[in-house]
């Protein structure tokens, strides 16, 4: 890590990093570094309106997953979730898929590394699948959600659905639950408008 100095954290807080579906923004926080360890503001209303995440988080989840786990892809049809994901030990590779009927980029996804190291967080709005896989040995993941979890509204896309054809780096059968076995394939899902 870069050792950096400030007199006041949360000045530029977050460096905004777009990705290929433009609602879906990596976020690099500042990272404050010393001879004790390190700080970070992982969450600052004001900050995240400032790059453009403009809501109110209802909920917070923290998952630990084993090596090769692969979660998702989720998503909720009557009650959306906007997600901001991060990653506190280990490393996933996270993944959005975008089921907005009327976006320019529905069907496409995009796929990046969150580790415990880089510090990197991902927003990802109402309207996208949610999923991860987990590169290191165990991962624990922490995500804010725009709404309550509702099981009766909550759907699962097909993680190796043959359309979308999302890489997963996968090196082996990932580890998968047995309600993410029977996801939907993506020309059958519930999308949004």
């Amino acid at each position: 890590m870069t050792v950096m100095t400030a007199t006041r954290p949360g000045i530029d807080a977050f460096k905004k990093i777009h990705t290929s579906l433009p609602d879906v923004l990596l976020l690099e926080p500042r990272v404050f570094v010393d001879e004790r360890g390190f700080f970070v503001e992982s969450y600052n209303e004001q900050k995240m309106a400032e790059v453009g995440i403009i809501g109110r988080f209802v909920q917070d989840n923290h998952s630990c997953s084993s090596r090769n786990v692969l979660r998702g892809l989720h998503y909720q049809v009557k009650r959306p979730q906007g997600k901001l994901v991060r990653v506190a030990e280990g490393e996933v590779l996270d993944v959005a898929v975008d089921l907005r009927r009327s976006s320019p980029t529905f069907g496409k996804w995009e796929a990046v590394r969150l580790s415990g190291d880089n510090k990197r967080m991902l927003w990802i709005p109402v309207g996208f699948a949610h999923g991860f896989r987990v590169i290191s040995e165990k991962a624990h993941v922490l995500y804010k959600a725009t709404d309550f979890y509702a099981p009766e509204s909550e759907r699962t896309l097909a993680w190796n659905d043959p359309d979308l054809r999302i890489n997963w780096e996968l090196e082996s059968d990932p580890i998968i639950s047995a309600k993410d076995q029977r996801g939907v394939a993506f020309n059958r899902a519930e999308v949004f408008e």
